[in-house]
């Protein structure tokens, strides 16, 4: 016959599903057992066990993937304001105030790149932004220096021009359909003379050259003439350089006297 404190021991040492586990080292139900004692470091029969049946959760087995715990009975809910409630941007949730969504608009797309004033007035009229309220915080950024439409002119010119070979007329051209203002297009574009785009063009020339040997003359002057043409470059300019540098390699100067492309 089994005595009746075996079955005691017995429970403190095998609870039964929904017993508490992690009860203090002493075997006293009164003594809840948390850190340490919950993981099993204690070394007492509850800790083991509560170790072996994962994390020390009250009579459950141990959690599967990709499950979620249960919030205890002390944990705060977001109803009641407590730290598991999350904020329309942790939420991932727009403002709802116009002028704040307006803000965070622009602050977005001007992390990526600079932008124009009428670049930036357009994305927030497609995202809705009430007129007045896109002025206001377009001016605002304006005024602290975060739209500047002439130190970005000024910047896609020499971006442009260096990187790309193109030529004033089509950075103009480029700029204008940005929104800058003419004024600020004719400034940016001055800070290339005559001498350093001949110079530019020249250099595209020579390097498209070695392209195209094997074609005949006049398909060589159209190719070559058409390419300085696209990036903005005059006709006369663009004829007078491809024959210049045609005639440097071989070609009959009497040939590449006349003609267009």
């Amino acid at each position: 016959m089994t005595r009746r404190t075996d079955w005691a021991d017995h429970e403190y040492a095998s609870p039964s599903p929904g017993a508490a586990w992690g009860r203090g080292t002493g075997g006293d139900p009164g003594s809840a057992g948390d850190g340490a004692e919950a993981y099993g470091t204690g070394g007492d029969h509850e800790g083991t066990a509560g170790g072996a049946r994962g994390h020390g959760s009250p009579g459950r087995g141990p959690r599967k993937p990709g499950t979620r715990r249960r919030r205890g009975s002390g944990e705060p809910s977001g109803e009641d304001g407590g730290s598991s409630s999350l904020s329309r941007a942790e939420q991932g949730e727009p403002p709802a105030d116009p002028a704040e969504r307006a803000r965070a608009i622009c602050l977005r797309l001007l992390t990526g790149s600079p932008r124009t004033r009428k670049q930036l007035a357009d994305a927030l009229r497609k995202r809705e932004i009430p007129d007045d309220v896109a002025e206001e915080v377009l001016s605002r950024f304006e005024e602290v220096g975060l739209i500047n439409d002439s130190a970005f002119a000024d910047a896609w010119v020499e971006s442009r021009h260096h990187g790309r070979g193109l030529a004033r007329r089509a950075l103009a051209q480029e700029l204008r359909t940005k929104g800058v203002d003419p004024a600020l297009v004719d400034e940016a574009v001055a800070q290339l003379d005559s001498e350093q785009e001949e110079e530019t063009a020249r250099e595209l020339v020579a390097r498209k050259l070695r392209s195209t040997r094997g074609l005949d003359r006049d398909k060589r002057v159209r190719r070559l003439a058409g390419m300085l043409a696209r990036k903005g470059y005059s006709e006369g300019m663009a004829l007078r350089l491809v024959r210049r540098a045609l005639e440097e390699e071989g070609e009959d100067p009497e040939f590449l006297a006349g003609g267009d492309f």
